[in-house]
């Protein structure tokens, strides 16, 4: 009896101490991963950051060194653009108000465009006929380009908020369809073979197998539509005025003026915005395939 407790005490003792090594290896694996992690995230940062401190040095000397201080309303050097547009709320205040507008024509118009999107890609990928009668004419829609049916559009829809939505969606739709379809047609077909055994109805293949599979897929094209969409609202508020303004008809306005420097701070602003929009939806395409799929680990280890 006691050796039989002797044993079981040794036991006890040896698991208390692998448990407490394996804590102690996990919490020295942790602790050394944020370093290395904040200095992927600094490597990553760095380059962009150099090339923007370039990018500025070479607007500066092209803006001092080579226009002509006649010509320098062409090209205001950067001091100027910040402290007469971007630093004054007087300029700044209608362009943040007019992002706001371009901003809901992009958010409805990407709504659309994903569920046209998407809708698409699965009827095209559980049809084959559906198909070929859809796919010819999305890529038609694609290689025209925009500003060739601007005024067809504004014909058929007017020159409101309609018609700037539809811009968004003509530009962003394609790369969501071909993605999903791309990713639904690229199910292993082991799993199909799974599901055939199963006797899965073609209702649970598609919602349990292909659309779970084809996740990837489809979040990248959404991330790249996510980048589209700002594009056509821009174009629509340039070549559809009427109503609120949008940061496209600013520029085309500040453009007619000669306002040199709130033309570069509005391109500023609007291209701020769309990296961000970008940013937001490959963010949240790691967040959910992330954990799960090598296309959605993060950046930073």
């Amino acid at each position: 009896m006691t050796e039989v407790l002797a044993v079981q005490q040794g036991t006890t003792v040896r698991n208390t101490a692998v448990r407490t090594d394996s804590a102690t290896t996990a919490q020295a694996q942790a602790q050394s991963g944020r370093p290395s992690r904040m200095r992927a995230l600094g490597t990553f940062l760095l380059y962009p950051l150099l090339s923007l401190a370039g990018a500025v040095a070479a607007w500066s000397i092209v803006s001092y060194l080579v226009l002509s201080p006649e010509r320098r309303f062409l090209l205001p050097p950067p001091s100027q653009v910040l402290t007469k547009s971007l630093l004054d709320w007087k300029h700044l205040s209608p362009m943040l108000e007019a992002l706001a507008v371009t901003a809901q024509v992009a958010l409805v118009g990407f709504v659309v465009a994903v569920a046209v999107g998407v809708g698409t890609g699965v009827l095209m990928s559980q049809a084959k006929w559906i198909e070929r009668i859809v796919y010819p004419y999305a890529i038609v829609l694609q290689v025209i380009p925009i500003l060739a049916i601007v005024p067809l559009i504004g014909l058929w829809f007017g020159y409101g908020m309609t018609a700037r939505t539809l811009v968004c969606v003509l530009i962003a739709a394609f790369p969501i369809i071909t993605n999903t379809h791309f990713g639904l047609q690229s199910v292993d077909r082991g799993l199909h073979e799974l599901f055939t055994l199963g006797r899965a109805s073609r209702w649970d293949r598609l919602v349990k197998l292909e659309l779970r599979a084809a996740m990837p897929a489809i979040l990248t094209g959404i991330r790249t539509a996510s980048g589209l969409v700002v594009v056509g609202a821009i174009i629509g508020d340039m070549f559809f005025a009427k109503g609120q303004p949008g940061i496209g008809t600013l520029l085309d306005v500040y453009r007619s003026r000669l306002q040199s420097e709130d033309l570069i701070a509005a391109i500023v602003i609007a291209s701020v915005f769309g990296v961000l929009v970008f940013s937001a939806f490959g963010f949240l395409s790691r967040v959910l395939v992330g954990k799960w799929h090598t296309s959605g680990r993060k950046d930073f280890k």
